[in-house]
């Protein structure tokens, strides 16, 4: 076999481990242990980590419980640089309109820490989209990341927030790499806006769809 020929067969070794995309992290999230807030089936948390395979899957979902507030704790086996989060949501009524990312915090986010706390990234997320979004990530700001918390809150009909689908796309950091990493994720800044913002203007008339 020519180089070419072994490289191109560890390619697709590689996004056959990881779900169907190579940069798919699937594989490192610590499904068993995601950890959800606020829904009516607390064991469908876990449900929402699929493999790409399943993106598209509406057979499982998580609902919101007593309001339209989800949070979402998903933590990863090894250190991830993660460069997008991939999303399928309930639609109409059930659409959620804001998602807040907080990283590596040493307890799971709750309600009253999502208010007081800052987040990594504030997301307005797109209406009306039938299938998956991808919405890309400031890098600097998720670099060397072992967990997240995920708040989605403001559903469209303001009684119950739907979601199908959670996944990520990045690379997994050696230990060599995590050890020069700085430890502490970046706090927010203005720069995280003008990101929302270029997605939301770049998106606007169209479905952006992971691939």
């Amino acid at each position: 076999m020519s180089s070419t020929e072994n490289s191109e067969a560890n390619d697709t070794l590689a996004a056959s481990l990881a779900g169907g995309d190579a940069s798919n992290l699937f594989s490192v999230i610590d499904r068993d242990n995601v950890h959800g807030l606020n829904l009516a089936v607390p064991e469908h948390a876990k449900e929402l980590i699929k493999p790409w395979s399943e993106r598209e899957s509406t057979e499982m979902y998580a609902d919101s419980g007593v309001d339209d507030q989800i949070i979402i704790h998903v933590p990863f086996t090894e250190n991830v640089r993660l460069r997008s989060i991939v999303l399928k949501l309930g639609r109409g009524e059930l659409a959620p309109r804001h998602l807040r990312i907080f990283a590596n915090h040493s307890t799971i986010i709750d309600f009253a820490d999502a208010e007081t706390t800052k987040s990594q990234l504030d997301i307005s997320l797109l209406e009306g989209e039938a299938g998956i979004v991808e919405y890309p990530l400031r890098v600097a700001a998720f670099a060397s990341v072992h967990s997240l918390s995920l708040f989605f809150n403001e559903a469209v009909g303001e009684d119950v927030t739907r979601v199908y689908y959670i996944g990520f796309k990045g690379d997994v950091r050696s230990s060599k790499q995590a050890i020069n990493s700085m430890l502490d994720v970046p706090a927010p800044n203005t720069g995280d806006a003008r990101l929302v913002d270029r997605l939301r203007e770049g998106a606007a008339g169209q479905q952006t769809t992971a691939r």
